[in-house]
């Protein structure tokens, strides 16, 4: 099926171009994050927008307040450590803003933060990325006060919007308490930003073994299993570790190397195809877990099942994220840390579960389940 609608944006000052893609509307409007990194392309949002409406689909429940919205995504072919990075993206938006005013729901990707989003629509004038979900409510006051309480709370420190999407992917892997042995072998996590950071630190409370962490330098490991909260105390704001804070046992490796570090789990939770049929011959795990939106391609996806790796997709293992944000401004949970880790928890491990109920590929039997909700939202909601 066919994008609904897909722009592409020249900036007229550098030349750097932009996407979007609305890939479907469920009562007129979509929901998707915005990126920002040097090589991104329109294929690359085009698969992201469609994998939303997946991640979108899949939470749909019919007694829930929430009905998902349909799919979309952004993204800003450019280097977001760039000094110009803030001033590009503000010409972005203001190209965007009459689809964000009414059509696209949008937050924070990889390489863009939504404190920074939040400033530059603030100075547009714009008084929210999500506004144009606003007219679905039934009463926007009060969807709108529940949210902006959910986003004061902090859990030891730190903001529980930082914190949902990880410990989201986290309960994702849980799993396999129940379905293989647990060893001696940890989980391996790629990217140690917002969700490559929770997601670590959500293992390691749960007792789990994270013996590997791949930032934009390369990769430390520790085969006893690393401090994860020491290192998260070392993090600048895009994940990149302070090789300074280490202890003594961790080493640090070759970025190439993360894939081959020994490892039950491996969690992609930075790039977009970062696995690939060039290097999926080198994957130690028995298992993937896809916290990045599109991490493993689909020719590496058919080799690695063909070697017996299960693979969780990402618009499943990520979506808590997405489902959160929803949940509370339509009032299925409180803007509380306790019912929103009590209501990831609960879809997360029913929605794995369900997933591998299915017979074929954890991905075929995810795929269904979002068509049938599709479904459900079309006979509700027809277009």
């Amino acid at each position: 099926m066919a994008a609904y609608l897909e722009v592409t944006w020249v900036d007229p000052v550098t030349g750097t171009t932009g996407f979007l893609v609305i890939d479907r509307l469920v009562r007129g409007v979509s929901s998707g994050g915005l990126r920002m990194r040097a090589g991104c392309t329109l294929d690359e949002v085009r698969g992201l927008a469609a994998g939303m409406t997946l991640k979108e689909a899949l939470h749909y429940d019919s007694t829930g307040r929430y009905v998902p919205l349909g799919g979309a995504k952004g993204g800003i072919d450019f280097d977001p450590y760039d000094r110009n990075a803030r001033e590009i993206l503000g010409r972005y938006l203001t190209a965007m803003r009459a689809l964000i005013e009414r059509h696209w729901t949008m937050g924070e990707d990889f390489g863009l933060r939504q404190d920074t989003i939040d400033d530059v629509l603030g100075e547009m004038g714009m008084g929210s990325s999500i506004q144009a979900v606003y007219p679905l409510l039934d009463n926007e006051k009060q969807a709108r006060d529940r949210l902006a309480a959910a986003f004061g709370v902090k859990v030891d420190g730190v903001p529980l919007d930082e914190l949902v999407g990880g410990y989201g992917v986290a309960e994702a892997t849980f799993w396999l308490r129940c379905q293989q042995k647990t060893g001696r072998y940890g989980r391996v996590v790629q990217g140690f930003g917002s969700m490559g950071g929770a997601t670590a630190r959500y293992l390691a409370a749960a007792g789990v073994l994270v013996v590997g962490i791949a930032d934009r330098h390369g990769v430390v490991a520790n085969p006893a299993g690393l401090d994860v909260e020491n290192l998260l105390r070392h993090r600048d704001p895009l994940g990149g570790i302070d090789r300074m804070g280490l202890r003594p046992g961790d080493t640090t490796l070759p970025l190439d190397d993360w894939l081959a570090v020994p490892a039950e789990v491996l969690v992609p939770a930075a790039v977009s195809y970062c696995v690939d049929e060039t290097n999926c011959d080198r994957v130690a795990a028995q298992v993937i877990v896809e916290a990045a939106n599109l991490p493993v391609t689909a020719a590496a996806e058919r080799s690695l099942a063909a070697r017996g790796v299960t693979i969780i997709p990402d618009f499943l293992a990520n979506s808590a994220t997405n489902a959160w944000w929803w949940w509370t401004l339509f009032g299925d949970i409180e803007p509380t840390a306790e019912s929103a880790f009590g209501k990831i928890r609960q879809r997360m491990r029913a929605l794995v579960a369900a997933t591998l109920a299915r017979p074929g590929t954890p991905r075929a039997a995810a795929l269904a389940l979002a068509a049938q909700n599709l479904d459900r939202i079309a006979v509700r909601f027809p277009s």
